[in-house]
């Protein structure tokens, strides 16, 4: 007899038992974000573009000169991370901040000229039919998924346009 007990055999290697977890929305919500940033990187990879950062370049490019702060309130992302994500944009120069005179505590965005010709070439591929969020999902079923997030989420339709 070994100190180790053997791991049973699964009878199904392609198939994992995860119980409960299958109806947890937060473990759903969880593995459908790999999934998509997997996705992500497999289109975006070559832009050197992360998950998230097209979405702080579509809503700069919707609200020129955008608080900061407000940016990242609305994105749910911690003053901190954006704070280093702005950075690492304005690096790229993608992004262009500025400090008003008035309120020097304040910090406003913009997309410079190659940010905004870099939204409106990718904006296709990030929203369009042939996005990267192909899934086994119909085309009815993923604006339903759509939907449903966006009330989970707190967004109106006047929000989300």
């Amino acid at each position: 007899m070994t100190d180790q007990a053997e791991a049973p055999l699964l009878a199904d290697d392609k198939h994992v038992n995860v119980g409960a977890l299958a109806h947890s929305l937060g473990f759903l919500m969880r593995i459908a974000q790999l999934r998509g940033f997997d996705k992500f990187y497999k289109r975006f990879g070559e832009t050197n573009l992360r998950p998230g950062e097209f979405s702080i370049l579509w809503v700069i490019h919707l609200n020129p000169g955008i608080r900061q702060g407000r940016l990242a309130q609305t994105l749910n992302i911690k003053p901190a991370h954006m704070t280093k994500t702005i950075r690492r944009l304005e690096e790229s120069s993608m992004v262009a901040r500025h400090v008003p005179d008035a309120d020097r505590r304040s910090v406003h965005l913009q997309l410079t000229e190659k940010g905004q010709a870099f939204v409106l070439d990718q904006q296709a591929h990030f929203f369009g039919v042939n996005d990267y969020h192909d899934s086994d999902l119909t085309p009815d079923e993923s604006r339903q998924l759509a939907k449903l997030l966006m009330k989970y989420c707190g967004f109106t339709p006047k929000e989300t346009t």
